[in-house]
């Protein structure tokens, strides 16, 4: 129905199983994608890119929450679902239910989970060297405590690399921790630490899993396609004689006789505000305009006085192609001042998401 939604997202299908392929053939011996699917797959929709991987045999995925994790297992998704982020214990019954696999962060969580009296599975975290969640990697004590734990069985372990300069001495503190667990008896039937860069930069450190989120995306290396374009509907065309202002505090001031196009998306649709004020373009008709004044929640106005031919009910492409122009996630990012996986991470659930 994209014909009439006043702004959308298109996940390009073909751009998506591509880029499974391509990951994949960067995989070491032993290794299976296990894709980030957390913050509904990082904008693009987390059933449907689920659903669309596990068409190309992927049976292991990662999720934030534990209410992302319920969503894909009532929508279908089958295999391992990994929760990365903490899960209340006294909501851990979900856990049970719904057979996902909780990240243990530390000796004490694991004893609250076990007090639930349903048997979990779990991952134990390890903390190499971001010092965010997990244990640290020579409490050797604490890992094993959670071995011990009645309710709980452990099928995995997992660190996360904090930068890439940090990788190798991470995968040494990473694999000492696991090989001092099996010297002590405790079996570990998956091990990861990859995730997109990981990947990427650093396959040789190996591991059952490769957590990959923007990479899947197509982001990060050369052979990687977008999945995702983002585009909304030109709402009415103005014109704004010389010296008139216009939108919230009337940032935007004509010097000429102008034309301005509103958009109908804003921050409300998880647009960054600050691409206000011309740090932001988009693509009309394959040409690239300026944002024009303060980005509304519900609108954008954008500069197409050198546009004529702009008409309402046009599409404006804010990440991806027209013609014979392109913006991606990427460029968007820098004129924001932050990170691709922000931008996608932030695109609103009243956008309407089509696989294509």
């Amino acid at each position: 129905m994209m014909e009439k939604s006043r702004a959308w997202i298109e996940m390009d299908r073909a751009a998506l199983r591509h880029n499974v392929e391509a990951l994949q053939k960067r995989l070491p011996p032993g290794c299976a994608l296990m894709p980030a699917v957390k913050a509904n797959a990082y904008g693009h929709g987390a059933v449907s890119i689920a659903r669309e991987c596990q068409t190309m045999g992927v049976d292991a995925f990662c999720a934030a929450t534990v209410e992302e994790g319920v969503e894909l297992r009532e929508n279908g998704i089958r295999g391992t679902i990994l929760v990365l982020g903490w899960t209340d214990p006294r909501a851990a019954v979900q856990l049970h239910e719904h057979k996902l696999t909780q990240t243990v962060v530390g000796l004490a969580y694991a004893q609250e989970l076990d007090r639930l009296g349903k048997p979990i599975q779990v991952h134990v975290k390890i903390d190499t060297g971001m010092h965010r969640l997990g244990l640290h990697w020579e409490d050797l004590e604490g890992m094993a405590g959670i071995f011990s734990r009645e309710n709980l069985r452990v099928t995995g372990a997992f660190t996360h690399i904090c930068a890439d300069s940090m990788a190798k001495e991470q995968g040494r503190r990473f694999y000492r921790a696991v090989a001092g667990l099996k010297g002590h008896g405790y079996n570990i039937p998956k091990i990861h630490l990859l995730a997109s860069q990981g990947l990427i930069n650093h396959p040789e450190l190996g591991g059952n899993y490769a957590r990959v989120g923007l990479a899947l995306y197509g982001v990060g290396a050369p052979e990687l396609r977008p999945v995702l374009s983002l585009k909304a509907r030109v709402a009415q065309v103005r014109e704004l004689p010389a010296g008139e202002g216009t939108g919230y505090e009337l940032r935007f001031t004509s010097q000429r006789p102008s034309r301005i196009a509103v958009l109908a998306i804003g921050y409300g649709d998880g647009l960054p505000r600050s691409l206000s004020c011309g740090a932001g373009r988009v693509l009309l008709h394959g040409k690239r305009a300026p944002i024009a004044g303060l980005i509304c929640m519900d609108q954008t106005l954008v500069d197409v006085t050198g546009l004529p031919h702009v008409s309402p009910g046009d599409t404006a492409v804010l990440i991806g192609k027209s013609g014979g122009s392109e913006i991606t996630a990427a460029e968007m990012a820098e004129q924001a001042g932050t990170i691709p996986n922000e931008i996608f991470s932030r695109l609103g659930r009243r956008l309407g998401r089509h696989l294509c």
